[in-house]
């Protein structure tokens, strides 16, 4: 991931931490495929911030809950160059409150997104990244272990499932050269919250009092796509303000 000319693909790169993702690894001369599914604007607007910068970069539509929108996506990849590293980043919460009181469509449809969203892009990126021994990164929450009660259980449920497929899909890929792992941000100041005051209101819970900026997370996907996590895979990293 060192060399300049390989591709990073980053689904929901167009806002928040993706898009901090995107201008970390852009930053670090790698070409970027921006994956977004509504925000298009956004997306065009930050690929013309990468060129700007003198990076090279795409922005695609892709819904990450169907696998030939996948296949599209990760095939307009191959106008930048090979394939070399994936960061499923995609995500969403739309039911929030106490589980008996949210819409069993709203829950079906954060569990789609935010599992197997990351199941499919997993699928279809792993052909490729055989190819170039590339890396994938998985975006969890520390939600997982916290559990969120009284907020998005389901999603806490759905993102412990992140961190399995990244344990298991680790050792499934291992042979060919390929690392997978994931990291889980904690509160994070993004258009992600509902309230957007949010991570103002919890920052007394959290060890280092404070909420997380998105490059702090950048950070950590950037890390685990580079050389120096060469032997790092099957890893769960924790970024969360000690949470």
């Amino acid at each position: 991931m060192n060399s300049s000319g390989m591709v990073v693909a980053v689904t929901g790169g167009s806002r928040g931490i993706g898009a901090a993702i995107v201008q970390r690894v852009a930053a670090a001369g790698h070409n970027v495929l921006i994956g977004y599914r509504r925000d298009e604007q956004a997306a065009i607007s930050l690929a013309n911030n990468v060129r700007q910068q003198g990076g090279h970069a795409l922005a695609s539509r892709v819904d990450v809950t169907d696998p030939t929108s996948l296949e599209e996506f990760f095939r307009s990849s191959e106008a930048l160059g090979p394939l070399a590293g994936v960061v499923a980043s995609a995500g969403a919460v739309e039911a929030v409150g106490a589980l008996d009181d949210l819409d069993p469509e709203a829950i079906r449809q954060d569990l789609e997104v935010n599992l197997l969203g990351p199941v499919l892009t997993a699928r279809a990126a792993i052909p490729r990244l055989k190819a170039t021994r590339g890396s994938l990164v998985l975006i969890g929450s520390a939600a997982s272990t916290i559990g969120s009660p009284g907020s998005y259980v389901h999603y806490a449920a759905a993102k412990a499932g992140v961190a399995a497929l990244a344990v298991g899909l680790s050792k499934e890929v291992a042979s060919y050269g390929v690392r997978v792992n994931c990291v889980e941000p904690g509160t994070v100041w993004t258009d992600f919250h509902q309230d957007p005051q949010r991570p103002a209101k919890v920052a007394t819970a959290i060890p280092l009092g404070r909420a997380g900026d998105p490059a702090e997370i950048a950070g950590a996907v950037a890390w685990l796509l580079s050389e120096d996590a060469g032997y790092t895979t099957g890893a769960t990293l924790r970024v969360a303000g000690g949470m």
